[in-house]
């Protein structure tokens, strides 16, 4: 349950990465399903590991921090939808900067876990694990769908890409 829970972020920016892209190649899907799962995985290891130490760094600033990018990539999704004959960015969000910044926004809530699980005493490795795989796969079923709803719903569903990552950027801070 924990592991589905912390995979609806990965899967939601999934379905917003595959109404923008709208072809997706294999490595494409490989990699955003990979760094996000990675991320999902490293994430809880590393807030049972520094547990008290990360918590009072990172606190609520993180989800703040994760909010306000998911904001800024979805309105500006929105923006490009309702602006068309404006230059849209053609990066790929599935490399670079772009990709980093969607793995941190996407696991900041897998840290909050990886330390809730070190005060319950729980060992990481396998819960970890499982956190990782299923964020891996609910990427790609998000790409999927995400690209299925792009190419019928083309301009809509950008919107609803943008809507989706504002939404998400609330739950976040909820």
């Amino acid at each position: 349950m924990l592991a589905f829970a912390l995979a609806f972020d990965a899967f939601a920016v999934a379905v917003a990465v595959g109404i923008r892209m709208g072809d997706l190649e294999r490595w494409t899907v490989f990699r955003l399903s990979w760094h996000f799962g990675f991320a999902q995985f490293g994430m809880p290891v590393v807030g049972w590991a520094a547990g008290g130490v990360i918590a009072g760094l990172v606190g609520s600033l993180g989800h703040w921090l994760a909010a306000a990018i998911l904001v800024a990539i979805g309105v500006r999704a929105i923006w490009e939808q309702r602006n068309p004959e404006e230059r849209q960015w053609a990066g790929d969000p599935t490399r670079g900067a772009a990709l980093i910044v969607l793995m941190f926004a996407t696991s900041i809530d897998a840290l909050a876990a990886g330390l809730s699980l070190a005060l319950v005493g729980t060992e990481i490795l396998y819960p970890a694990l499982i956190i990782g795989v299923v964020a891996a796969g609910m990427t790609v079923v998000g790409l999927v769908f995400g690209r299925a709803l792009g190419l019928r719903f083309s301009r809509q569903a950008g919107i609803l890409g943008g809507l989706i990552l504002i939404g998400l950027a609330v739950k976040t801070v909820w």
